[in-house]
């Protein structure tokens, strides 16, 4: 009889710690990835549409999986070219740089509001290299630099700086992100 109260005892706080909320987070109040933009000078164009079957970005739970974007500019031409053959890592920093720009602007489509980004938690950065170059992070510091000073200390992030052999239409980089919400 004592084991089926104390069962019994456990199985109820058990069930009233599991349905407790949690209290909601929210931004502190200084920080403020819209004005940063603003600051910084930087305009987001109009979100890239999808080349495939496939869509910007998907949300679950306070999660958004970002497609692979890249340096694509607002008159529709991208910064092209092998890095390490055709383009320099300058460029490819700057091309890096642009992508990040471009996924801003699909998250804050997504969003309506940067101020609800907690965090930047991962950055696959893909490098279209000729098969001698290996400065793939210098080039991929392009997107992580811009994520930094947008969003400050929530912009640092886990990151993949990888080398490929070719990218769809000869784009010089191609970043897939991940992104941390606040509900």
């Amino acid at each position: 009889m004592m084991n089926k109260i104390i069962k019994l005892l456990f199985v109820a706080v058990l069930m009233v710690s599991c349905t407790q909320q949690t209290p909601k987070e929210t931004p502190a109040k200084d920080y403020n990835p819209e004005a940063k933009l603003k600051e910084l000078n930087i305009v987001l164009p109009s979100p890239p549409q999808p080349v495939a079957n496939y869509v910007n970005g998907v949300r679950t739970g306070n999660l958004i999986f970002l497609a692979g974007k890249g340096p694509k500019r607002v008159d529709g031409s991208e910064i092209t070219g092998k890095l390490g053959q055709d383009i320099t890592i300058e460029q490819g920093y700057e091309a890096a740089r642009l992508t990040a720009i471009n996924q801003l602007a699909v998250l804050k489509h997504m969003l309506g509001d940067l101020n609800k980004v907690k965090r930047i938690v991962k950055v696959l950065g893909m490098v279209n290299s000729d098969p001698n170059f290996v400065e793939q992070p210098k080039v991929i510091n392009g997107f992580s630099d811009l994520m930094v000073d947008v969003f400050g200390e929530k912009g640092k992030h886990a990151r993949a700086a990888v080398g490929m052999a070719s990218l769809p239409r000869a784009q010089a980089v191609e970043i897939e992100l991940i992104v941390e919400v606040y509900d």
